[in-house]
């Protein structure tokens, strides 16, 4: 047999543990169980010291696309953490990311307050390709959603730490592309890893780089935006709308202003989630890979957070 440790308070072990057999029949899956002989874990921010009795641990797998809450641990020895590849979280962001941009774009969230104030308004579409559409983070999800938004016809810029090439996107890097990317961005969407860089990385003065009256999506991390500022932004008009998937505290305070502004739209972060049968064929892969003493599929680098 093969043991290998389980937590995650979102994800359904038993679909795990089913997907995971039909690529890895030996599989003993642990929830809970005795961490003796373990040899992965499966894990989304399991809770303090939960890693300190694995003693035979070679790999920790990430149920999720950050792996922040990871790398910064004090009790996870210097062994490989792996990432998923999954197709279907991939699917499920670019529906999420699609249908935020195209809502404001199609003005559907003027259309839903008209109709609950009982009006009849008709506001002329604009051809998408004058909406411009600006993503931050070129990786697994931000690059398949550029090129979702561009496949659209939208007018997409994106910008990540180092060049990249996606047909149909202005691909930019470096500050002087940071500096565009939010100038010239009627929607911009937050697609980039949390890591000591960008924690933070849009404030106050980044927000005034922005169009008054663009729009503000962030589907990656909370901890990547200064809320406060985003309130100042909103309640000003200079930032007209905002889609939160995710937020510096979550679940969300009762009694945040976020709540009660008619100009924000919140989701309960489920912008994209994992598929098991979809990534279990890797994850497998990746364990057999360890136990032969080989790294396993899509390594994080520690050191730069992804």
């Amino acid at each position: 047999m093969i043991p290998v440790a389980f937590h995650s308070e979102h994800d359904d072990p038993v679909a795990w543990e089913r997907a995971l057999r039909a690529h890895l029949p030996e599989l003993e899956l642990r929830v809970g169980g005795p961490p003796e002989g373990v040899v992965a874990a499966l894990a989304w921010k399991p809770p303090p010291g939960y890693f300190a009795g694995f003693r035979d641990l070679k790999l920790v797998v990430n149920l999720g696309a950050g792996v922040d809450a990871l790398v910064a641990r004090d009790d996870l020895p210097p062994l490989p953490i792996s990432r998923l590849n999954d197709p279907g979280m991939v699917r499920l962001m670019c529906s999420y990311v699609t249908y935020a941009v195209t809502r404001y774009a199609r003005d559907f969230h003027l259309f839903e307050r008209a109709q609950r104030a009982g009006e009849w308004r008709y506001i002329h579409p604009r051809a998408l390709h004058t909406h411009r559409v600006s993503v931050l983070g070129l990786g697994e999800l931000g690059g398949a959603a550029a090129a979702a938004l561009a496949g659209m016809g939208y007018a997409v810029t994106g910008w990540a730490r180092t060049p990249k090439t996606i047909p149909g996107v202005r691909c930019l890097h470096g500050e002087a592309g940071f500096a565009t990317a939010l100038a010239e961005a009627d929607t911009l969407v937050m697609l980039l890893p949390l890591t000591p860089a960008t924690r933070g990385l849009i404030g106050a003065a980044q927000l005034a780089q922005m169009p008054r009256g663009a729009n503000l999506i962030n589907v990656a991390r909370g901890a990547l935006l200064d809320e406060d500022a985003l309130l100042d932004a909103l309640r000003s008009g200079h930032i007209a709308e905002a889609t939160l998937d995710v937020f510096q505290q979550s679940p969300l305070p009762a009694g945040h202003p976020f709540w009660a502004m008619e100009n924000v739209r919140l989701t309960p972060h489920l912008a994209s989630i994992t598929i098991p049968e979809a990534a279990a064929a890797d994850v497998a892969e990746s364990i057999r890979r360890v136990l032969r003493g080989e790294a396993p599929l899509h390594q994080v680098d520690p050191a730069r957070g992804y």
